[in-house]
């Protein structure tokens, strides 16, 4: 299929590094035109679905600003410029949990939103987690660490305690590969 066409970029919002928005002005492959076409850019970045050698997820619990009540969510954070994605997975894991793992596995990049942009996640999951030292996390939130048996996680997965998308996709296929592996 041959690919949109962008004639023109306008700059409508720029507060780096976190949000860009710009207007397009496409060309459809049929000749259609859309003159107006909004673009979100926000850094892309991972989450880690982390599971200890004894098979528990390590989690927060937390609040987030645009998530109504706590959310269960993975450890997770932007990539810093030219940080190569996994290098920024194993970091965050690090910084924000206090674990680190011996085994990596990319799960997949994802475009955010497939309209507008809106970032790309890059999620992973990380087997034989296990603590190396008090982890020291940056967020604006309060959030608690637990760690949850594969059961727990399923049941909460299954009752929308993940309230971010991107969170319970990385959960949902760290617990087909975990499927995979029993």
């Amino acid at each position: 299929m041959p690919a949109w066409h962008v004639r023109e970029r306008e700059v409508l919002l720029h507060h780096p590094p976190f949000l860009t928005v710009e207007r397009h002005h496409v060309v459809l492959p049929d000749g259609r035109e859309i003159p107006n076409w909004q673009w979100v850019i926000t850094p892309e970045y991972v989450n880690v679905a982390a599971i200890t050698a004894d098979h528990r997820f390590v989690l927060f619990r937390q609040e987030k600003y645009a998530v109504e009540g706590l959310s269960l969510a993975p450890v997770g954070g932007y990539l810093e410029p030219g940080e190569d994605p996994l290098l920024a997975a194993q970091r965050e894991l690090r910084e924000e949990s206090g674990y680190a793992a011996s085994e990596w596995e990319h799960l997949g990049r994802y475009t955010v939103d497939g309209n507008r942009g809106a970032g790309v996640a890059h999620l992973y999951l990380a087997w034989g987690a296990t603590f190396v030292g008090k982890g020291e996390s940056d967020d604006l939130e309060a959030q608690e660490l637990v760690l949850l048996t594969v059961d727990e996680v399923r049941q909460a997965l299954a009752a929308g305690e993940f309230k971010v998308l991107a969170w319970a996709t990385v959960i949902a296929l760290a617990l087909l590969r975990l499927q995979d592996q029993l």
